[in-house]
């Protein structure tokens, strides 16, 4: 039972690693695209609703790489739905800047809490949603 178990190890290591990239991956595409700075933010400026907002995508990626993990057949297939957990998020990221506050930006440059909650929110339900769609 315990080598059964132990045989396991490797493809948790492997998406975990996987995982890990994948995430990576997200963090630097996602402040690729989105036009403020939000290491400086966070790291120079102690901006809270820029941390707020960005936790909230990190999270919401996550939760979208779990329904991934969860569900796919293989590494690779793990891969693609990766991709389209990040363009999700990237989409709920372009929806709230353009079209439910169009100021969102600017907002979470001045430190309003109250924008980084929002994004926050719409980037986790967005990971939520996009995991559950992943069954198959």
């Amino acid at each position: 039972m315990l080598e059964q178990t132990l045989n396991g190890i490797g493809h948790f290591a492997i998406y975990f690693a996987a995982s890990l990239v994948a995430l990576i991956v997200f963090k630097v595409i996602y402040t690729l695209i989105t036009p403020h700075d939000e290491w400086a933010l966070i790291k120079q400026q102690q901006n809270t609703s820029a941390a707020i907002g960005f936790g909230g995508g990190i999270i919401g990626f996550a939760i979208a790489l779990s329904g991934s993990i969860t569900n796919s057949v293989s590494l690779v297939d793990f891969a693609i739905w990766a991709v389209v957990a990040l363009v999700a998020q990237s989409i709920a990221f372009a929806i709230v800047r353009f079209v439910f506050m169009p100021k969102i930006v600017t907002r979470i440059e001045d430190g309003e809490i109250s924008a980084g909650v929002i994004l926050a929110a719409v980037s986790i339900s967005v990971g939520l949603l996009n995991a559950a769609c992943m069954t198959y």
